[in-house]
C-alpha cells in the first residue's frame, strides 16, 4: 500500500494529512504557520516537520511508515524561486529524524500555492474553479487539460476586490460619508459604534490609523456590513452587491479563458465571507448560474490538505 503526505501551509497554521492510495485519510495534524516569506525558511521548516509528526503520531500504523508522495501548497508560492526555496524544504525534512522511510522521486515531490489544493480539496478533483473570498480574494481555475488561469490575488492594495477587506473599508467609507451628509443614510453608522465601542463615527480615526491596525483586523470589520446588509440597509446591500459583482467577474474571466461558456462545471467558494447572513453565496450563485446555466457552486466538500493528498497520489498513479 502506497501512502502519500498532503500538507497545508499558511500565514496562521499548517495542516498535514496522512492519506493512502484508497484515497482514505489515516490520520491529521497541526502545527503553526508556514508562510516562508513571512516567518523565514528555518521556522517553515519546523511548522512542516511538527504537522507531519504529529499526524504520524495520531495514526495507528506501529511500523515505519513508507512515504511515495507529497504534495506542499504553500501560500504565495508560484514563481520559480519560491519553487526551490519550497525544495529545499523538502530536502530538510529528509534530513530529519521523522519516523519515516522516504521513498520520493522529484516526480512524486509536487509543489504549488495553496489555491490549487483549495480547489482539488474543495471539489475533491483537480478541475473546477475555487473562488476564495476571506481577509484577500482570489480566483483560480483547471480544466481538464492542466490548463489554469489566476484572477486578483493581487492584495490588498493592488486588487482583492470582493474581499473581507475590502467590504470592511467600504462599510467605513460609507459611513463616513453618510455622517458627512454626502450620502444616504445608513445604520452602518451604528453599527461600527457598536461594534467598537466608539462613542462617536469620527473616533474610527483612531482606530484605524492610530492603533496601526493591519490588514486582519479591519477584514474583521466586514461582518458588521455583513449585519448591516442582512437588516435590510440599502447602504451596505450596495457594498454586497458590488463585492457580488466583482466575484463574479473574476470568476466568468476564469472560465472564458481555460473553458467553455456551455461547460459543465463546479465552482467551490472558500472563505470568511461566504459564511455572512446576508446571503451573499446565494446572490454570488444565482448570478453566475445566469451567466453560465451549467455551473455548479458548491462550499468544500474537503479541506485544502486533503487537495494537496490528492495531488500527491495522482503522481503515484501515472
Amino acid at each position: 500500500m502506497s501512502y502519500v503526505l498532503g500538507i497545508d501551509g499558511g500565514g496562521s497554521k499548517t495542516v498535514c494529512v496522512l492519506m493512502n492510495d484508497l484515497r482514505q485519510v489515516l490520520s491529521r495534524g497541526e502545527a503553526g504557520p508556514s508562510n516562508y516569506q513571512s516567518i523565514g525558511i528555518e521556522a517553515t521548516l519546523q511548522s512542516i516537520q511538527t504537522a507531519i509528526h504529529n499526524a504520524i503520531e495520531a495514526t495507528i500504523i506501529t511500523n515505519t511508515l513508507k512515504i511515495d508522495a507529497i504534495c506542499l501548497g504553500l501560500a504565495g508560492v508560484g514563481r520559480a524561486t519560491d519553487i526551490e526555496v519550497v525544495k529545499g524544504l523538502v530536502k530538510g525534512l529528509q534530513n530529519n529524524k521523522l519516523p519515516i522511510n522516504w521513498a520520493l522521486q522529484p516526480a512524486n515531490i509536487v509543489i504549488c500555492n495553496d489555491a490549487l489544493i483549495a480547489l482539488v480539496g474543495g471539489i475533491g478533483q483537480p478541475v473546477g474553479i475555487v473562488v476564495a473570498a476571506g481577509t484577500g480574494s482570489i480566483v483560480f481555475g483547471r480544466n481538464h487539460e492542466g490548463h489554469t488561469k489566476r484572477v486578483g490575488g493581487w492584495g490588498y492594495i493592488l486588487g482583492d476586490e470582493g474581499s473581507a477587506y475590502k467590504i470592511a473599508i467600504a462599510g467605513m467609507n460609507a459611513a463616513l460619508k453618510s455622517y458627512d451628509g454626502r450620502e444616504n443614510s445608513t445604520s452602518l453608522i451604528d453599527g461600527f459604534k457598536q461594534h467598537l465601542d466608539l462613542e462617536s463615527i469620527e473616533d474610527l480615526i483612531e482606530v484605524i490609523y492610530r492603533r496601526e491596525w493591519g490588514v486582519k483586523q479591519i477584514a474583521a470589520l466586514a461582518p458588521v456590513v455583513d449585519f448591516a446588509a442582512a437588516s435590510g440597509d440599502i447602504v451596505a446591500n450596495i457594498i454586497i452587491d458590488d463585492a457580488v459583482k466583482e466575484l463574479v467577474k473574476a470568476t466568468s474571466t476564469v472560465i472564458h479563458a481555460i473553458f467553455t461558456a456551455d461547460s459543465a462545471l463546479e465552482v467551490v467558494t472558500t472563505g470568511s465571507v461566504w459564511r455572512g447572513r446576508c446571503k451573499i453565496h446565494e446572490r454570488f450563485a444565482a448570478s453566475l448560474v445566469k451567466k453560465f446555466p451549467n455551473v455548479n457552486v458548491i462550499f468544500p466538500r474537503y479541506e485544502p490538505a486533503y487537495g494537496a493528498a490528492l495531488l500527491a497520489l495522482q503522481t503515484t498513479q501515472i
